[in-house]
């Protein structure tokens, strides 16, 4: 299982290293992640006037740039592996890359907004924010919902099933 996690890890980052300047890695970071968290930059905060300039966040108050390495493909590709070497159920299994990469795209947009509004108001909580605390809680969220998958996996393989 560890061998196959790590396989899988690492397949899934060599993949990504290779698709630096491509235009898969535009629309995964220019227009994914950074065009949604401006587009609720701006729901939240309409007088930001934040827009979306590439890889960056621009704001006439500050902005951040969402460089390779800031999307949340590392912990997505965490995930995947966890999921992909466990011995889940095919459903299960169908649900941790599914849901679990909508799931570290949501919590990973949830981290910008928070660099975003922190950069603008505290440069020294962005700092720990970005170098510590929300690495740190975008793993460990990450692990609950590994943790949860392998509990509903655990239950259903208790129930009794009919013949």
């Amino acid at each position: 299982m560890a061998l196959l996690f790590t396989l899988v890890f690492l397949s899934l980052q060599w993949i990504w290293n290779t698709a630096k300047g491509s235009a898969f890695e535009y629309v995964v970071i220019d227009k994914a992640t950074v065009g949604t968290v401006v587009r609720i930059i701006n729901a939240l905060t309409p007088d930001a006037h934040a827009t979306a300039d590439g890889s960056s966040i621009r704001s006439p108050g500050g902005g951040i740039n969402v460089l390779n390495g800031c999307e949340g493909t590392e912990v997505l590709f965490l995930l995947m592996a966890a999921v992909i070497a466990y011995p889940l159920t095919w459903r299960l299994r169908a649900v941790g890359l599914l849901g679990g990469t909508a799931f570290v795209f949501i919590i990973n947009q949830a981290r910008l907004l928070a660099l975003f509004y922190s950069y603008r108001s505290d440069r020294a909580l962005f700092g720990q924010l970005h170098g510590v605390i929300a690495p740190l809680a975008l793993i460990m969220v990450t692990l609950i919902f590994f943790v949860l998958l392998i509990r509903l996996n655990d239950r259903s393989a208790q129930k009794p099933r009919l013949v």
